[in-house]
């Protein structure tokens, strides 16, 4: 069976939820996959840093297939002998009381949203239902009725509503809007992303998360950070909110957190906010099941073991230096910006038409996977086990791509 066919049974049987490039994926081996007609390309997309470990990285893909083998999931009607063991080792490592599994990115963030809110009644006292949670405008948390809610990007919202109430919008990397929103005594947290990931890597300023938890603690107010895309190893530190020495009250993991081979994501937290909740207030079936808290054991120890947020410190500056030349040559280039290896790069309008889209069909035919965003942003962001040869090689590609489009 060819491309094609594969292209045509998603299109006929499936929902039009997403656009993606016409390439058919069979195979992956650390930062390489293949199609299904044996063309190799190097992945620069890593399942939007799921997989930041690399395709079926051997020490994950092993401890899913020994405990797929032994046990796979209880419920939570009944203790396990894998659920404590991976709380006590994540809690241990990011220093927090108390973790609560789920299954998604996006219900972590439900996770947080629901133990802020409940935090705000039981502990700081806002009279009940009045809570709001500030957000930071061209976020991206999910898209359930509850994610969308807070966004302010139509794509997601439009023709949704009507919406969960209780968001306060301000602007991103803006001290101001946000000190001015924090005067509202029933707010009870900001939730915001180190780094805006899918708004097309947005970088804060310096100093703008430390400033904006300080702020957070002088008003008595929630610091939750996002770090579903951001967190493990992606930017170069284990998580993004380290570059400041924050440690947000409430802490989201999900994505890499498997190393990409199934669904599991986590929210943190202290004792004060997360023992608010109470049994049979939150959980899901397959939250905190055998297999996820084996997988994303393994999946964090390789992140550690393999060092890998110094390797995507180390290789982004190169990254970063490397397109920046490309920058400062090509009319078409209008910046490249990121932390570690989560990178993007702003082209300008084409006269004849030529869009991000246009960049990155060109980009695979040359070997290499990307996606746009938002029209004229390609985000770079390859697995961490990625070499400094396999990011030249990659640099090869987007010069002769973007000459080509000089």
């Amino acid at each position: 069976m060819n491309s094609q066919y594969y292209i045509d049974l998603e299109h006929k049987y499936g929902a039009h939820n997403y656009h993606p490039l016409e390439v058919v994926i069979a195979k992956g081996k650390g930062v390489w996959v293949w199609d299904v007609e044996n063309k190799k390309y190097l992945d620069f997309l890593s399942a939007y840093s799921a997989v930041n470990q690399g395709h079926c990285h051997p020490k994950i893909v092993n401890a899913m297939i020994e405990q797929a083998q032994t046990l796979t999931l209880t419920s939570r009607a009944f203790y396990n002998n894998a659920l404590g063991e991976f709380e006590k080792y994540i809690t241990g490592l990011f220093g927090y009381d108390k973790v609560l599994a789920m299954n998604t990115g996006v219900e972590g963030v439900e996770t947080a949203i629901k133990l802020a809110r409940r935090w705000a009644y039981d502990v700081k006292g806002i009279k009940k239902y009045d809570a709001k949670i500030i957000v930071a405008n061209e976020n991206f948390h999910g898209r359930t009725i509850m994610a969308v809610s807070a966004s302010t990007d139509p794509d997601s919202y439009d023709g949704y509503g009507p919406f969960v109430p209780g968001f306060v919008k301000v602007p991103y990397n803006n001290i101001q809007e946000l000190e001015k929103a924090l005067e509202d005594p029933n707010v009870a947290a900001f939730l915001v992303e180190p780094i805006q990931g899918e708004a097309g890597v947005f970088v804060p300023d310096d100093g703008y998360l430390k400033k904006a938890h300080e702020l957070c603690k002088a008003k008595n107010v929630l610091l939750i950070c996002d770090e579903v895309q951001t967190g493990l190893a992606r930017t170069g530190k284990m998580l993004a909110s380290d570059y400041e020495s924050v440690k947000p009250d409430i802490l989201i993991l999900g994505k890499a957190l498997s190393g990409g081979t199934m669904p599991v994501s986590a929210a943190l937290a202290n004792d004060e906010i997360m023992l608010t909740i109470k049994p049979g207030q939150h959980g899901s079936t397959f939250g905190g099941n055998p297999l996820a808290c084996k997988v994303a054991t393994a999946s964090l120890q390789v992140l550690i073991e393999e060092k890998l947020a110094d390797n995507a410190f180390n290789l982004g500056n190169y990254f970063r230096a490397e397109v920046q030349k490309m920058v400062d040559e090509f009319k078409n280039l209008t910046l490249v910006r990121g932390k570690g290896l989560l990178n993007a790069i702003v082209i300008k309008p084409s006269s004849t038409g030529k869009t991000a889209w246009d960049v990155c069909v060109a980009l695979k035919e040359n070997g290499m996977l990307a996606k746009p965003t938002h029209g004229d942003i390609i985000r770079f962001a390859p697995p961490l086990v990625i070499t400094k040869d396999e990011i030249d090689f990659a640099l090869d590609i987007i010069r002769k791509v973007m000459k080509d489009f000089k």
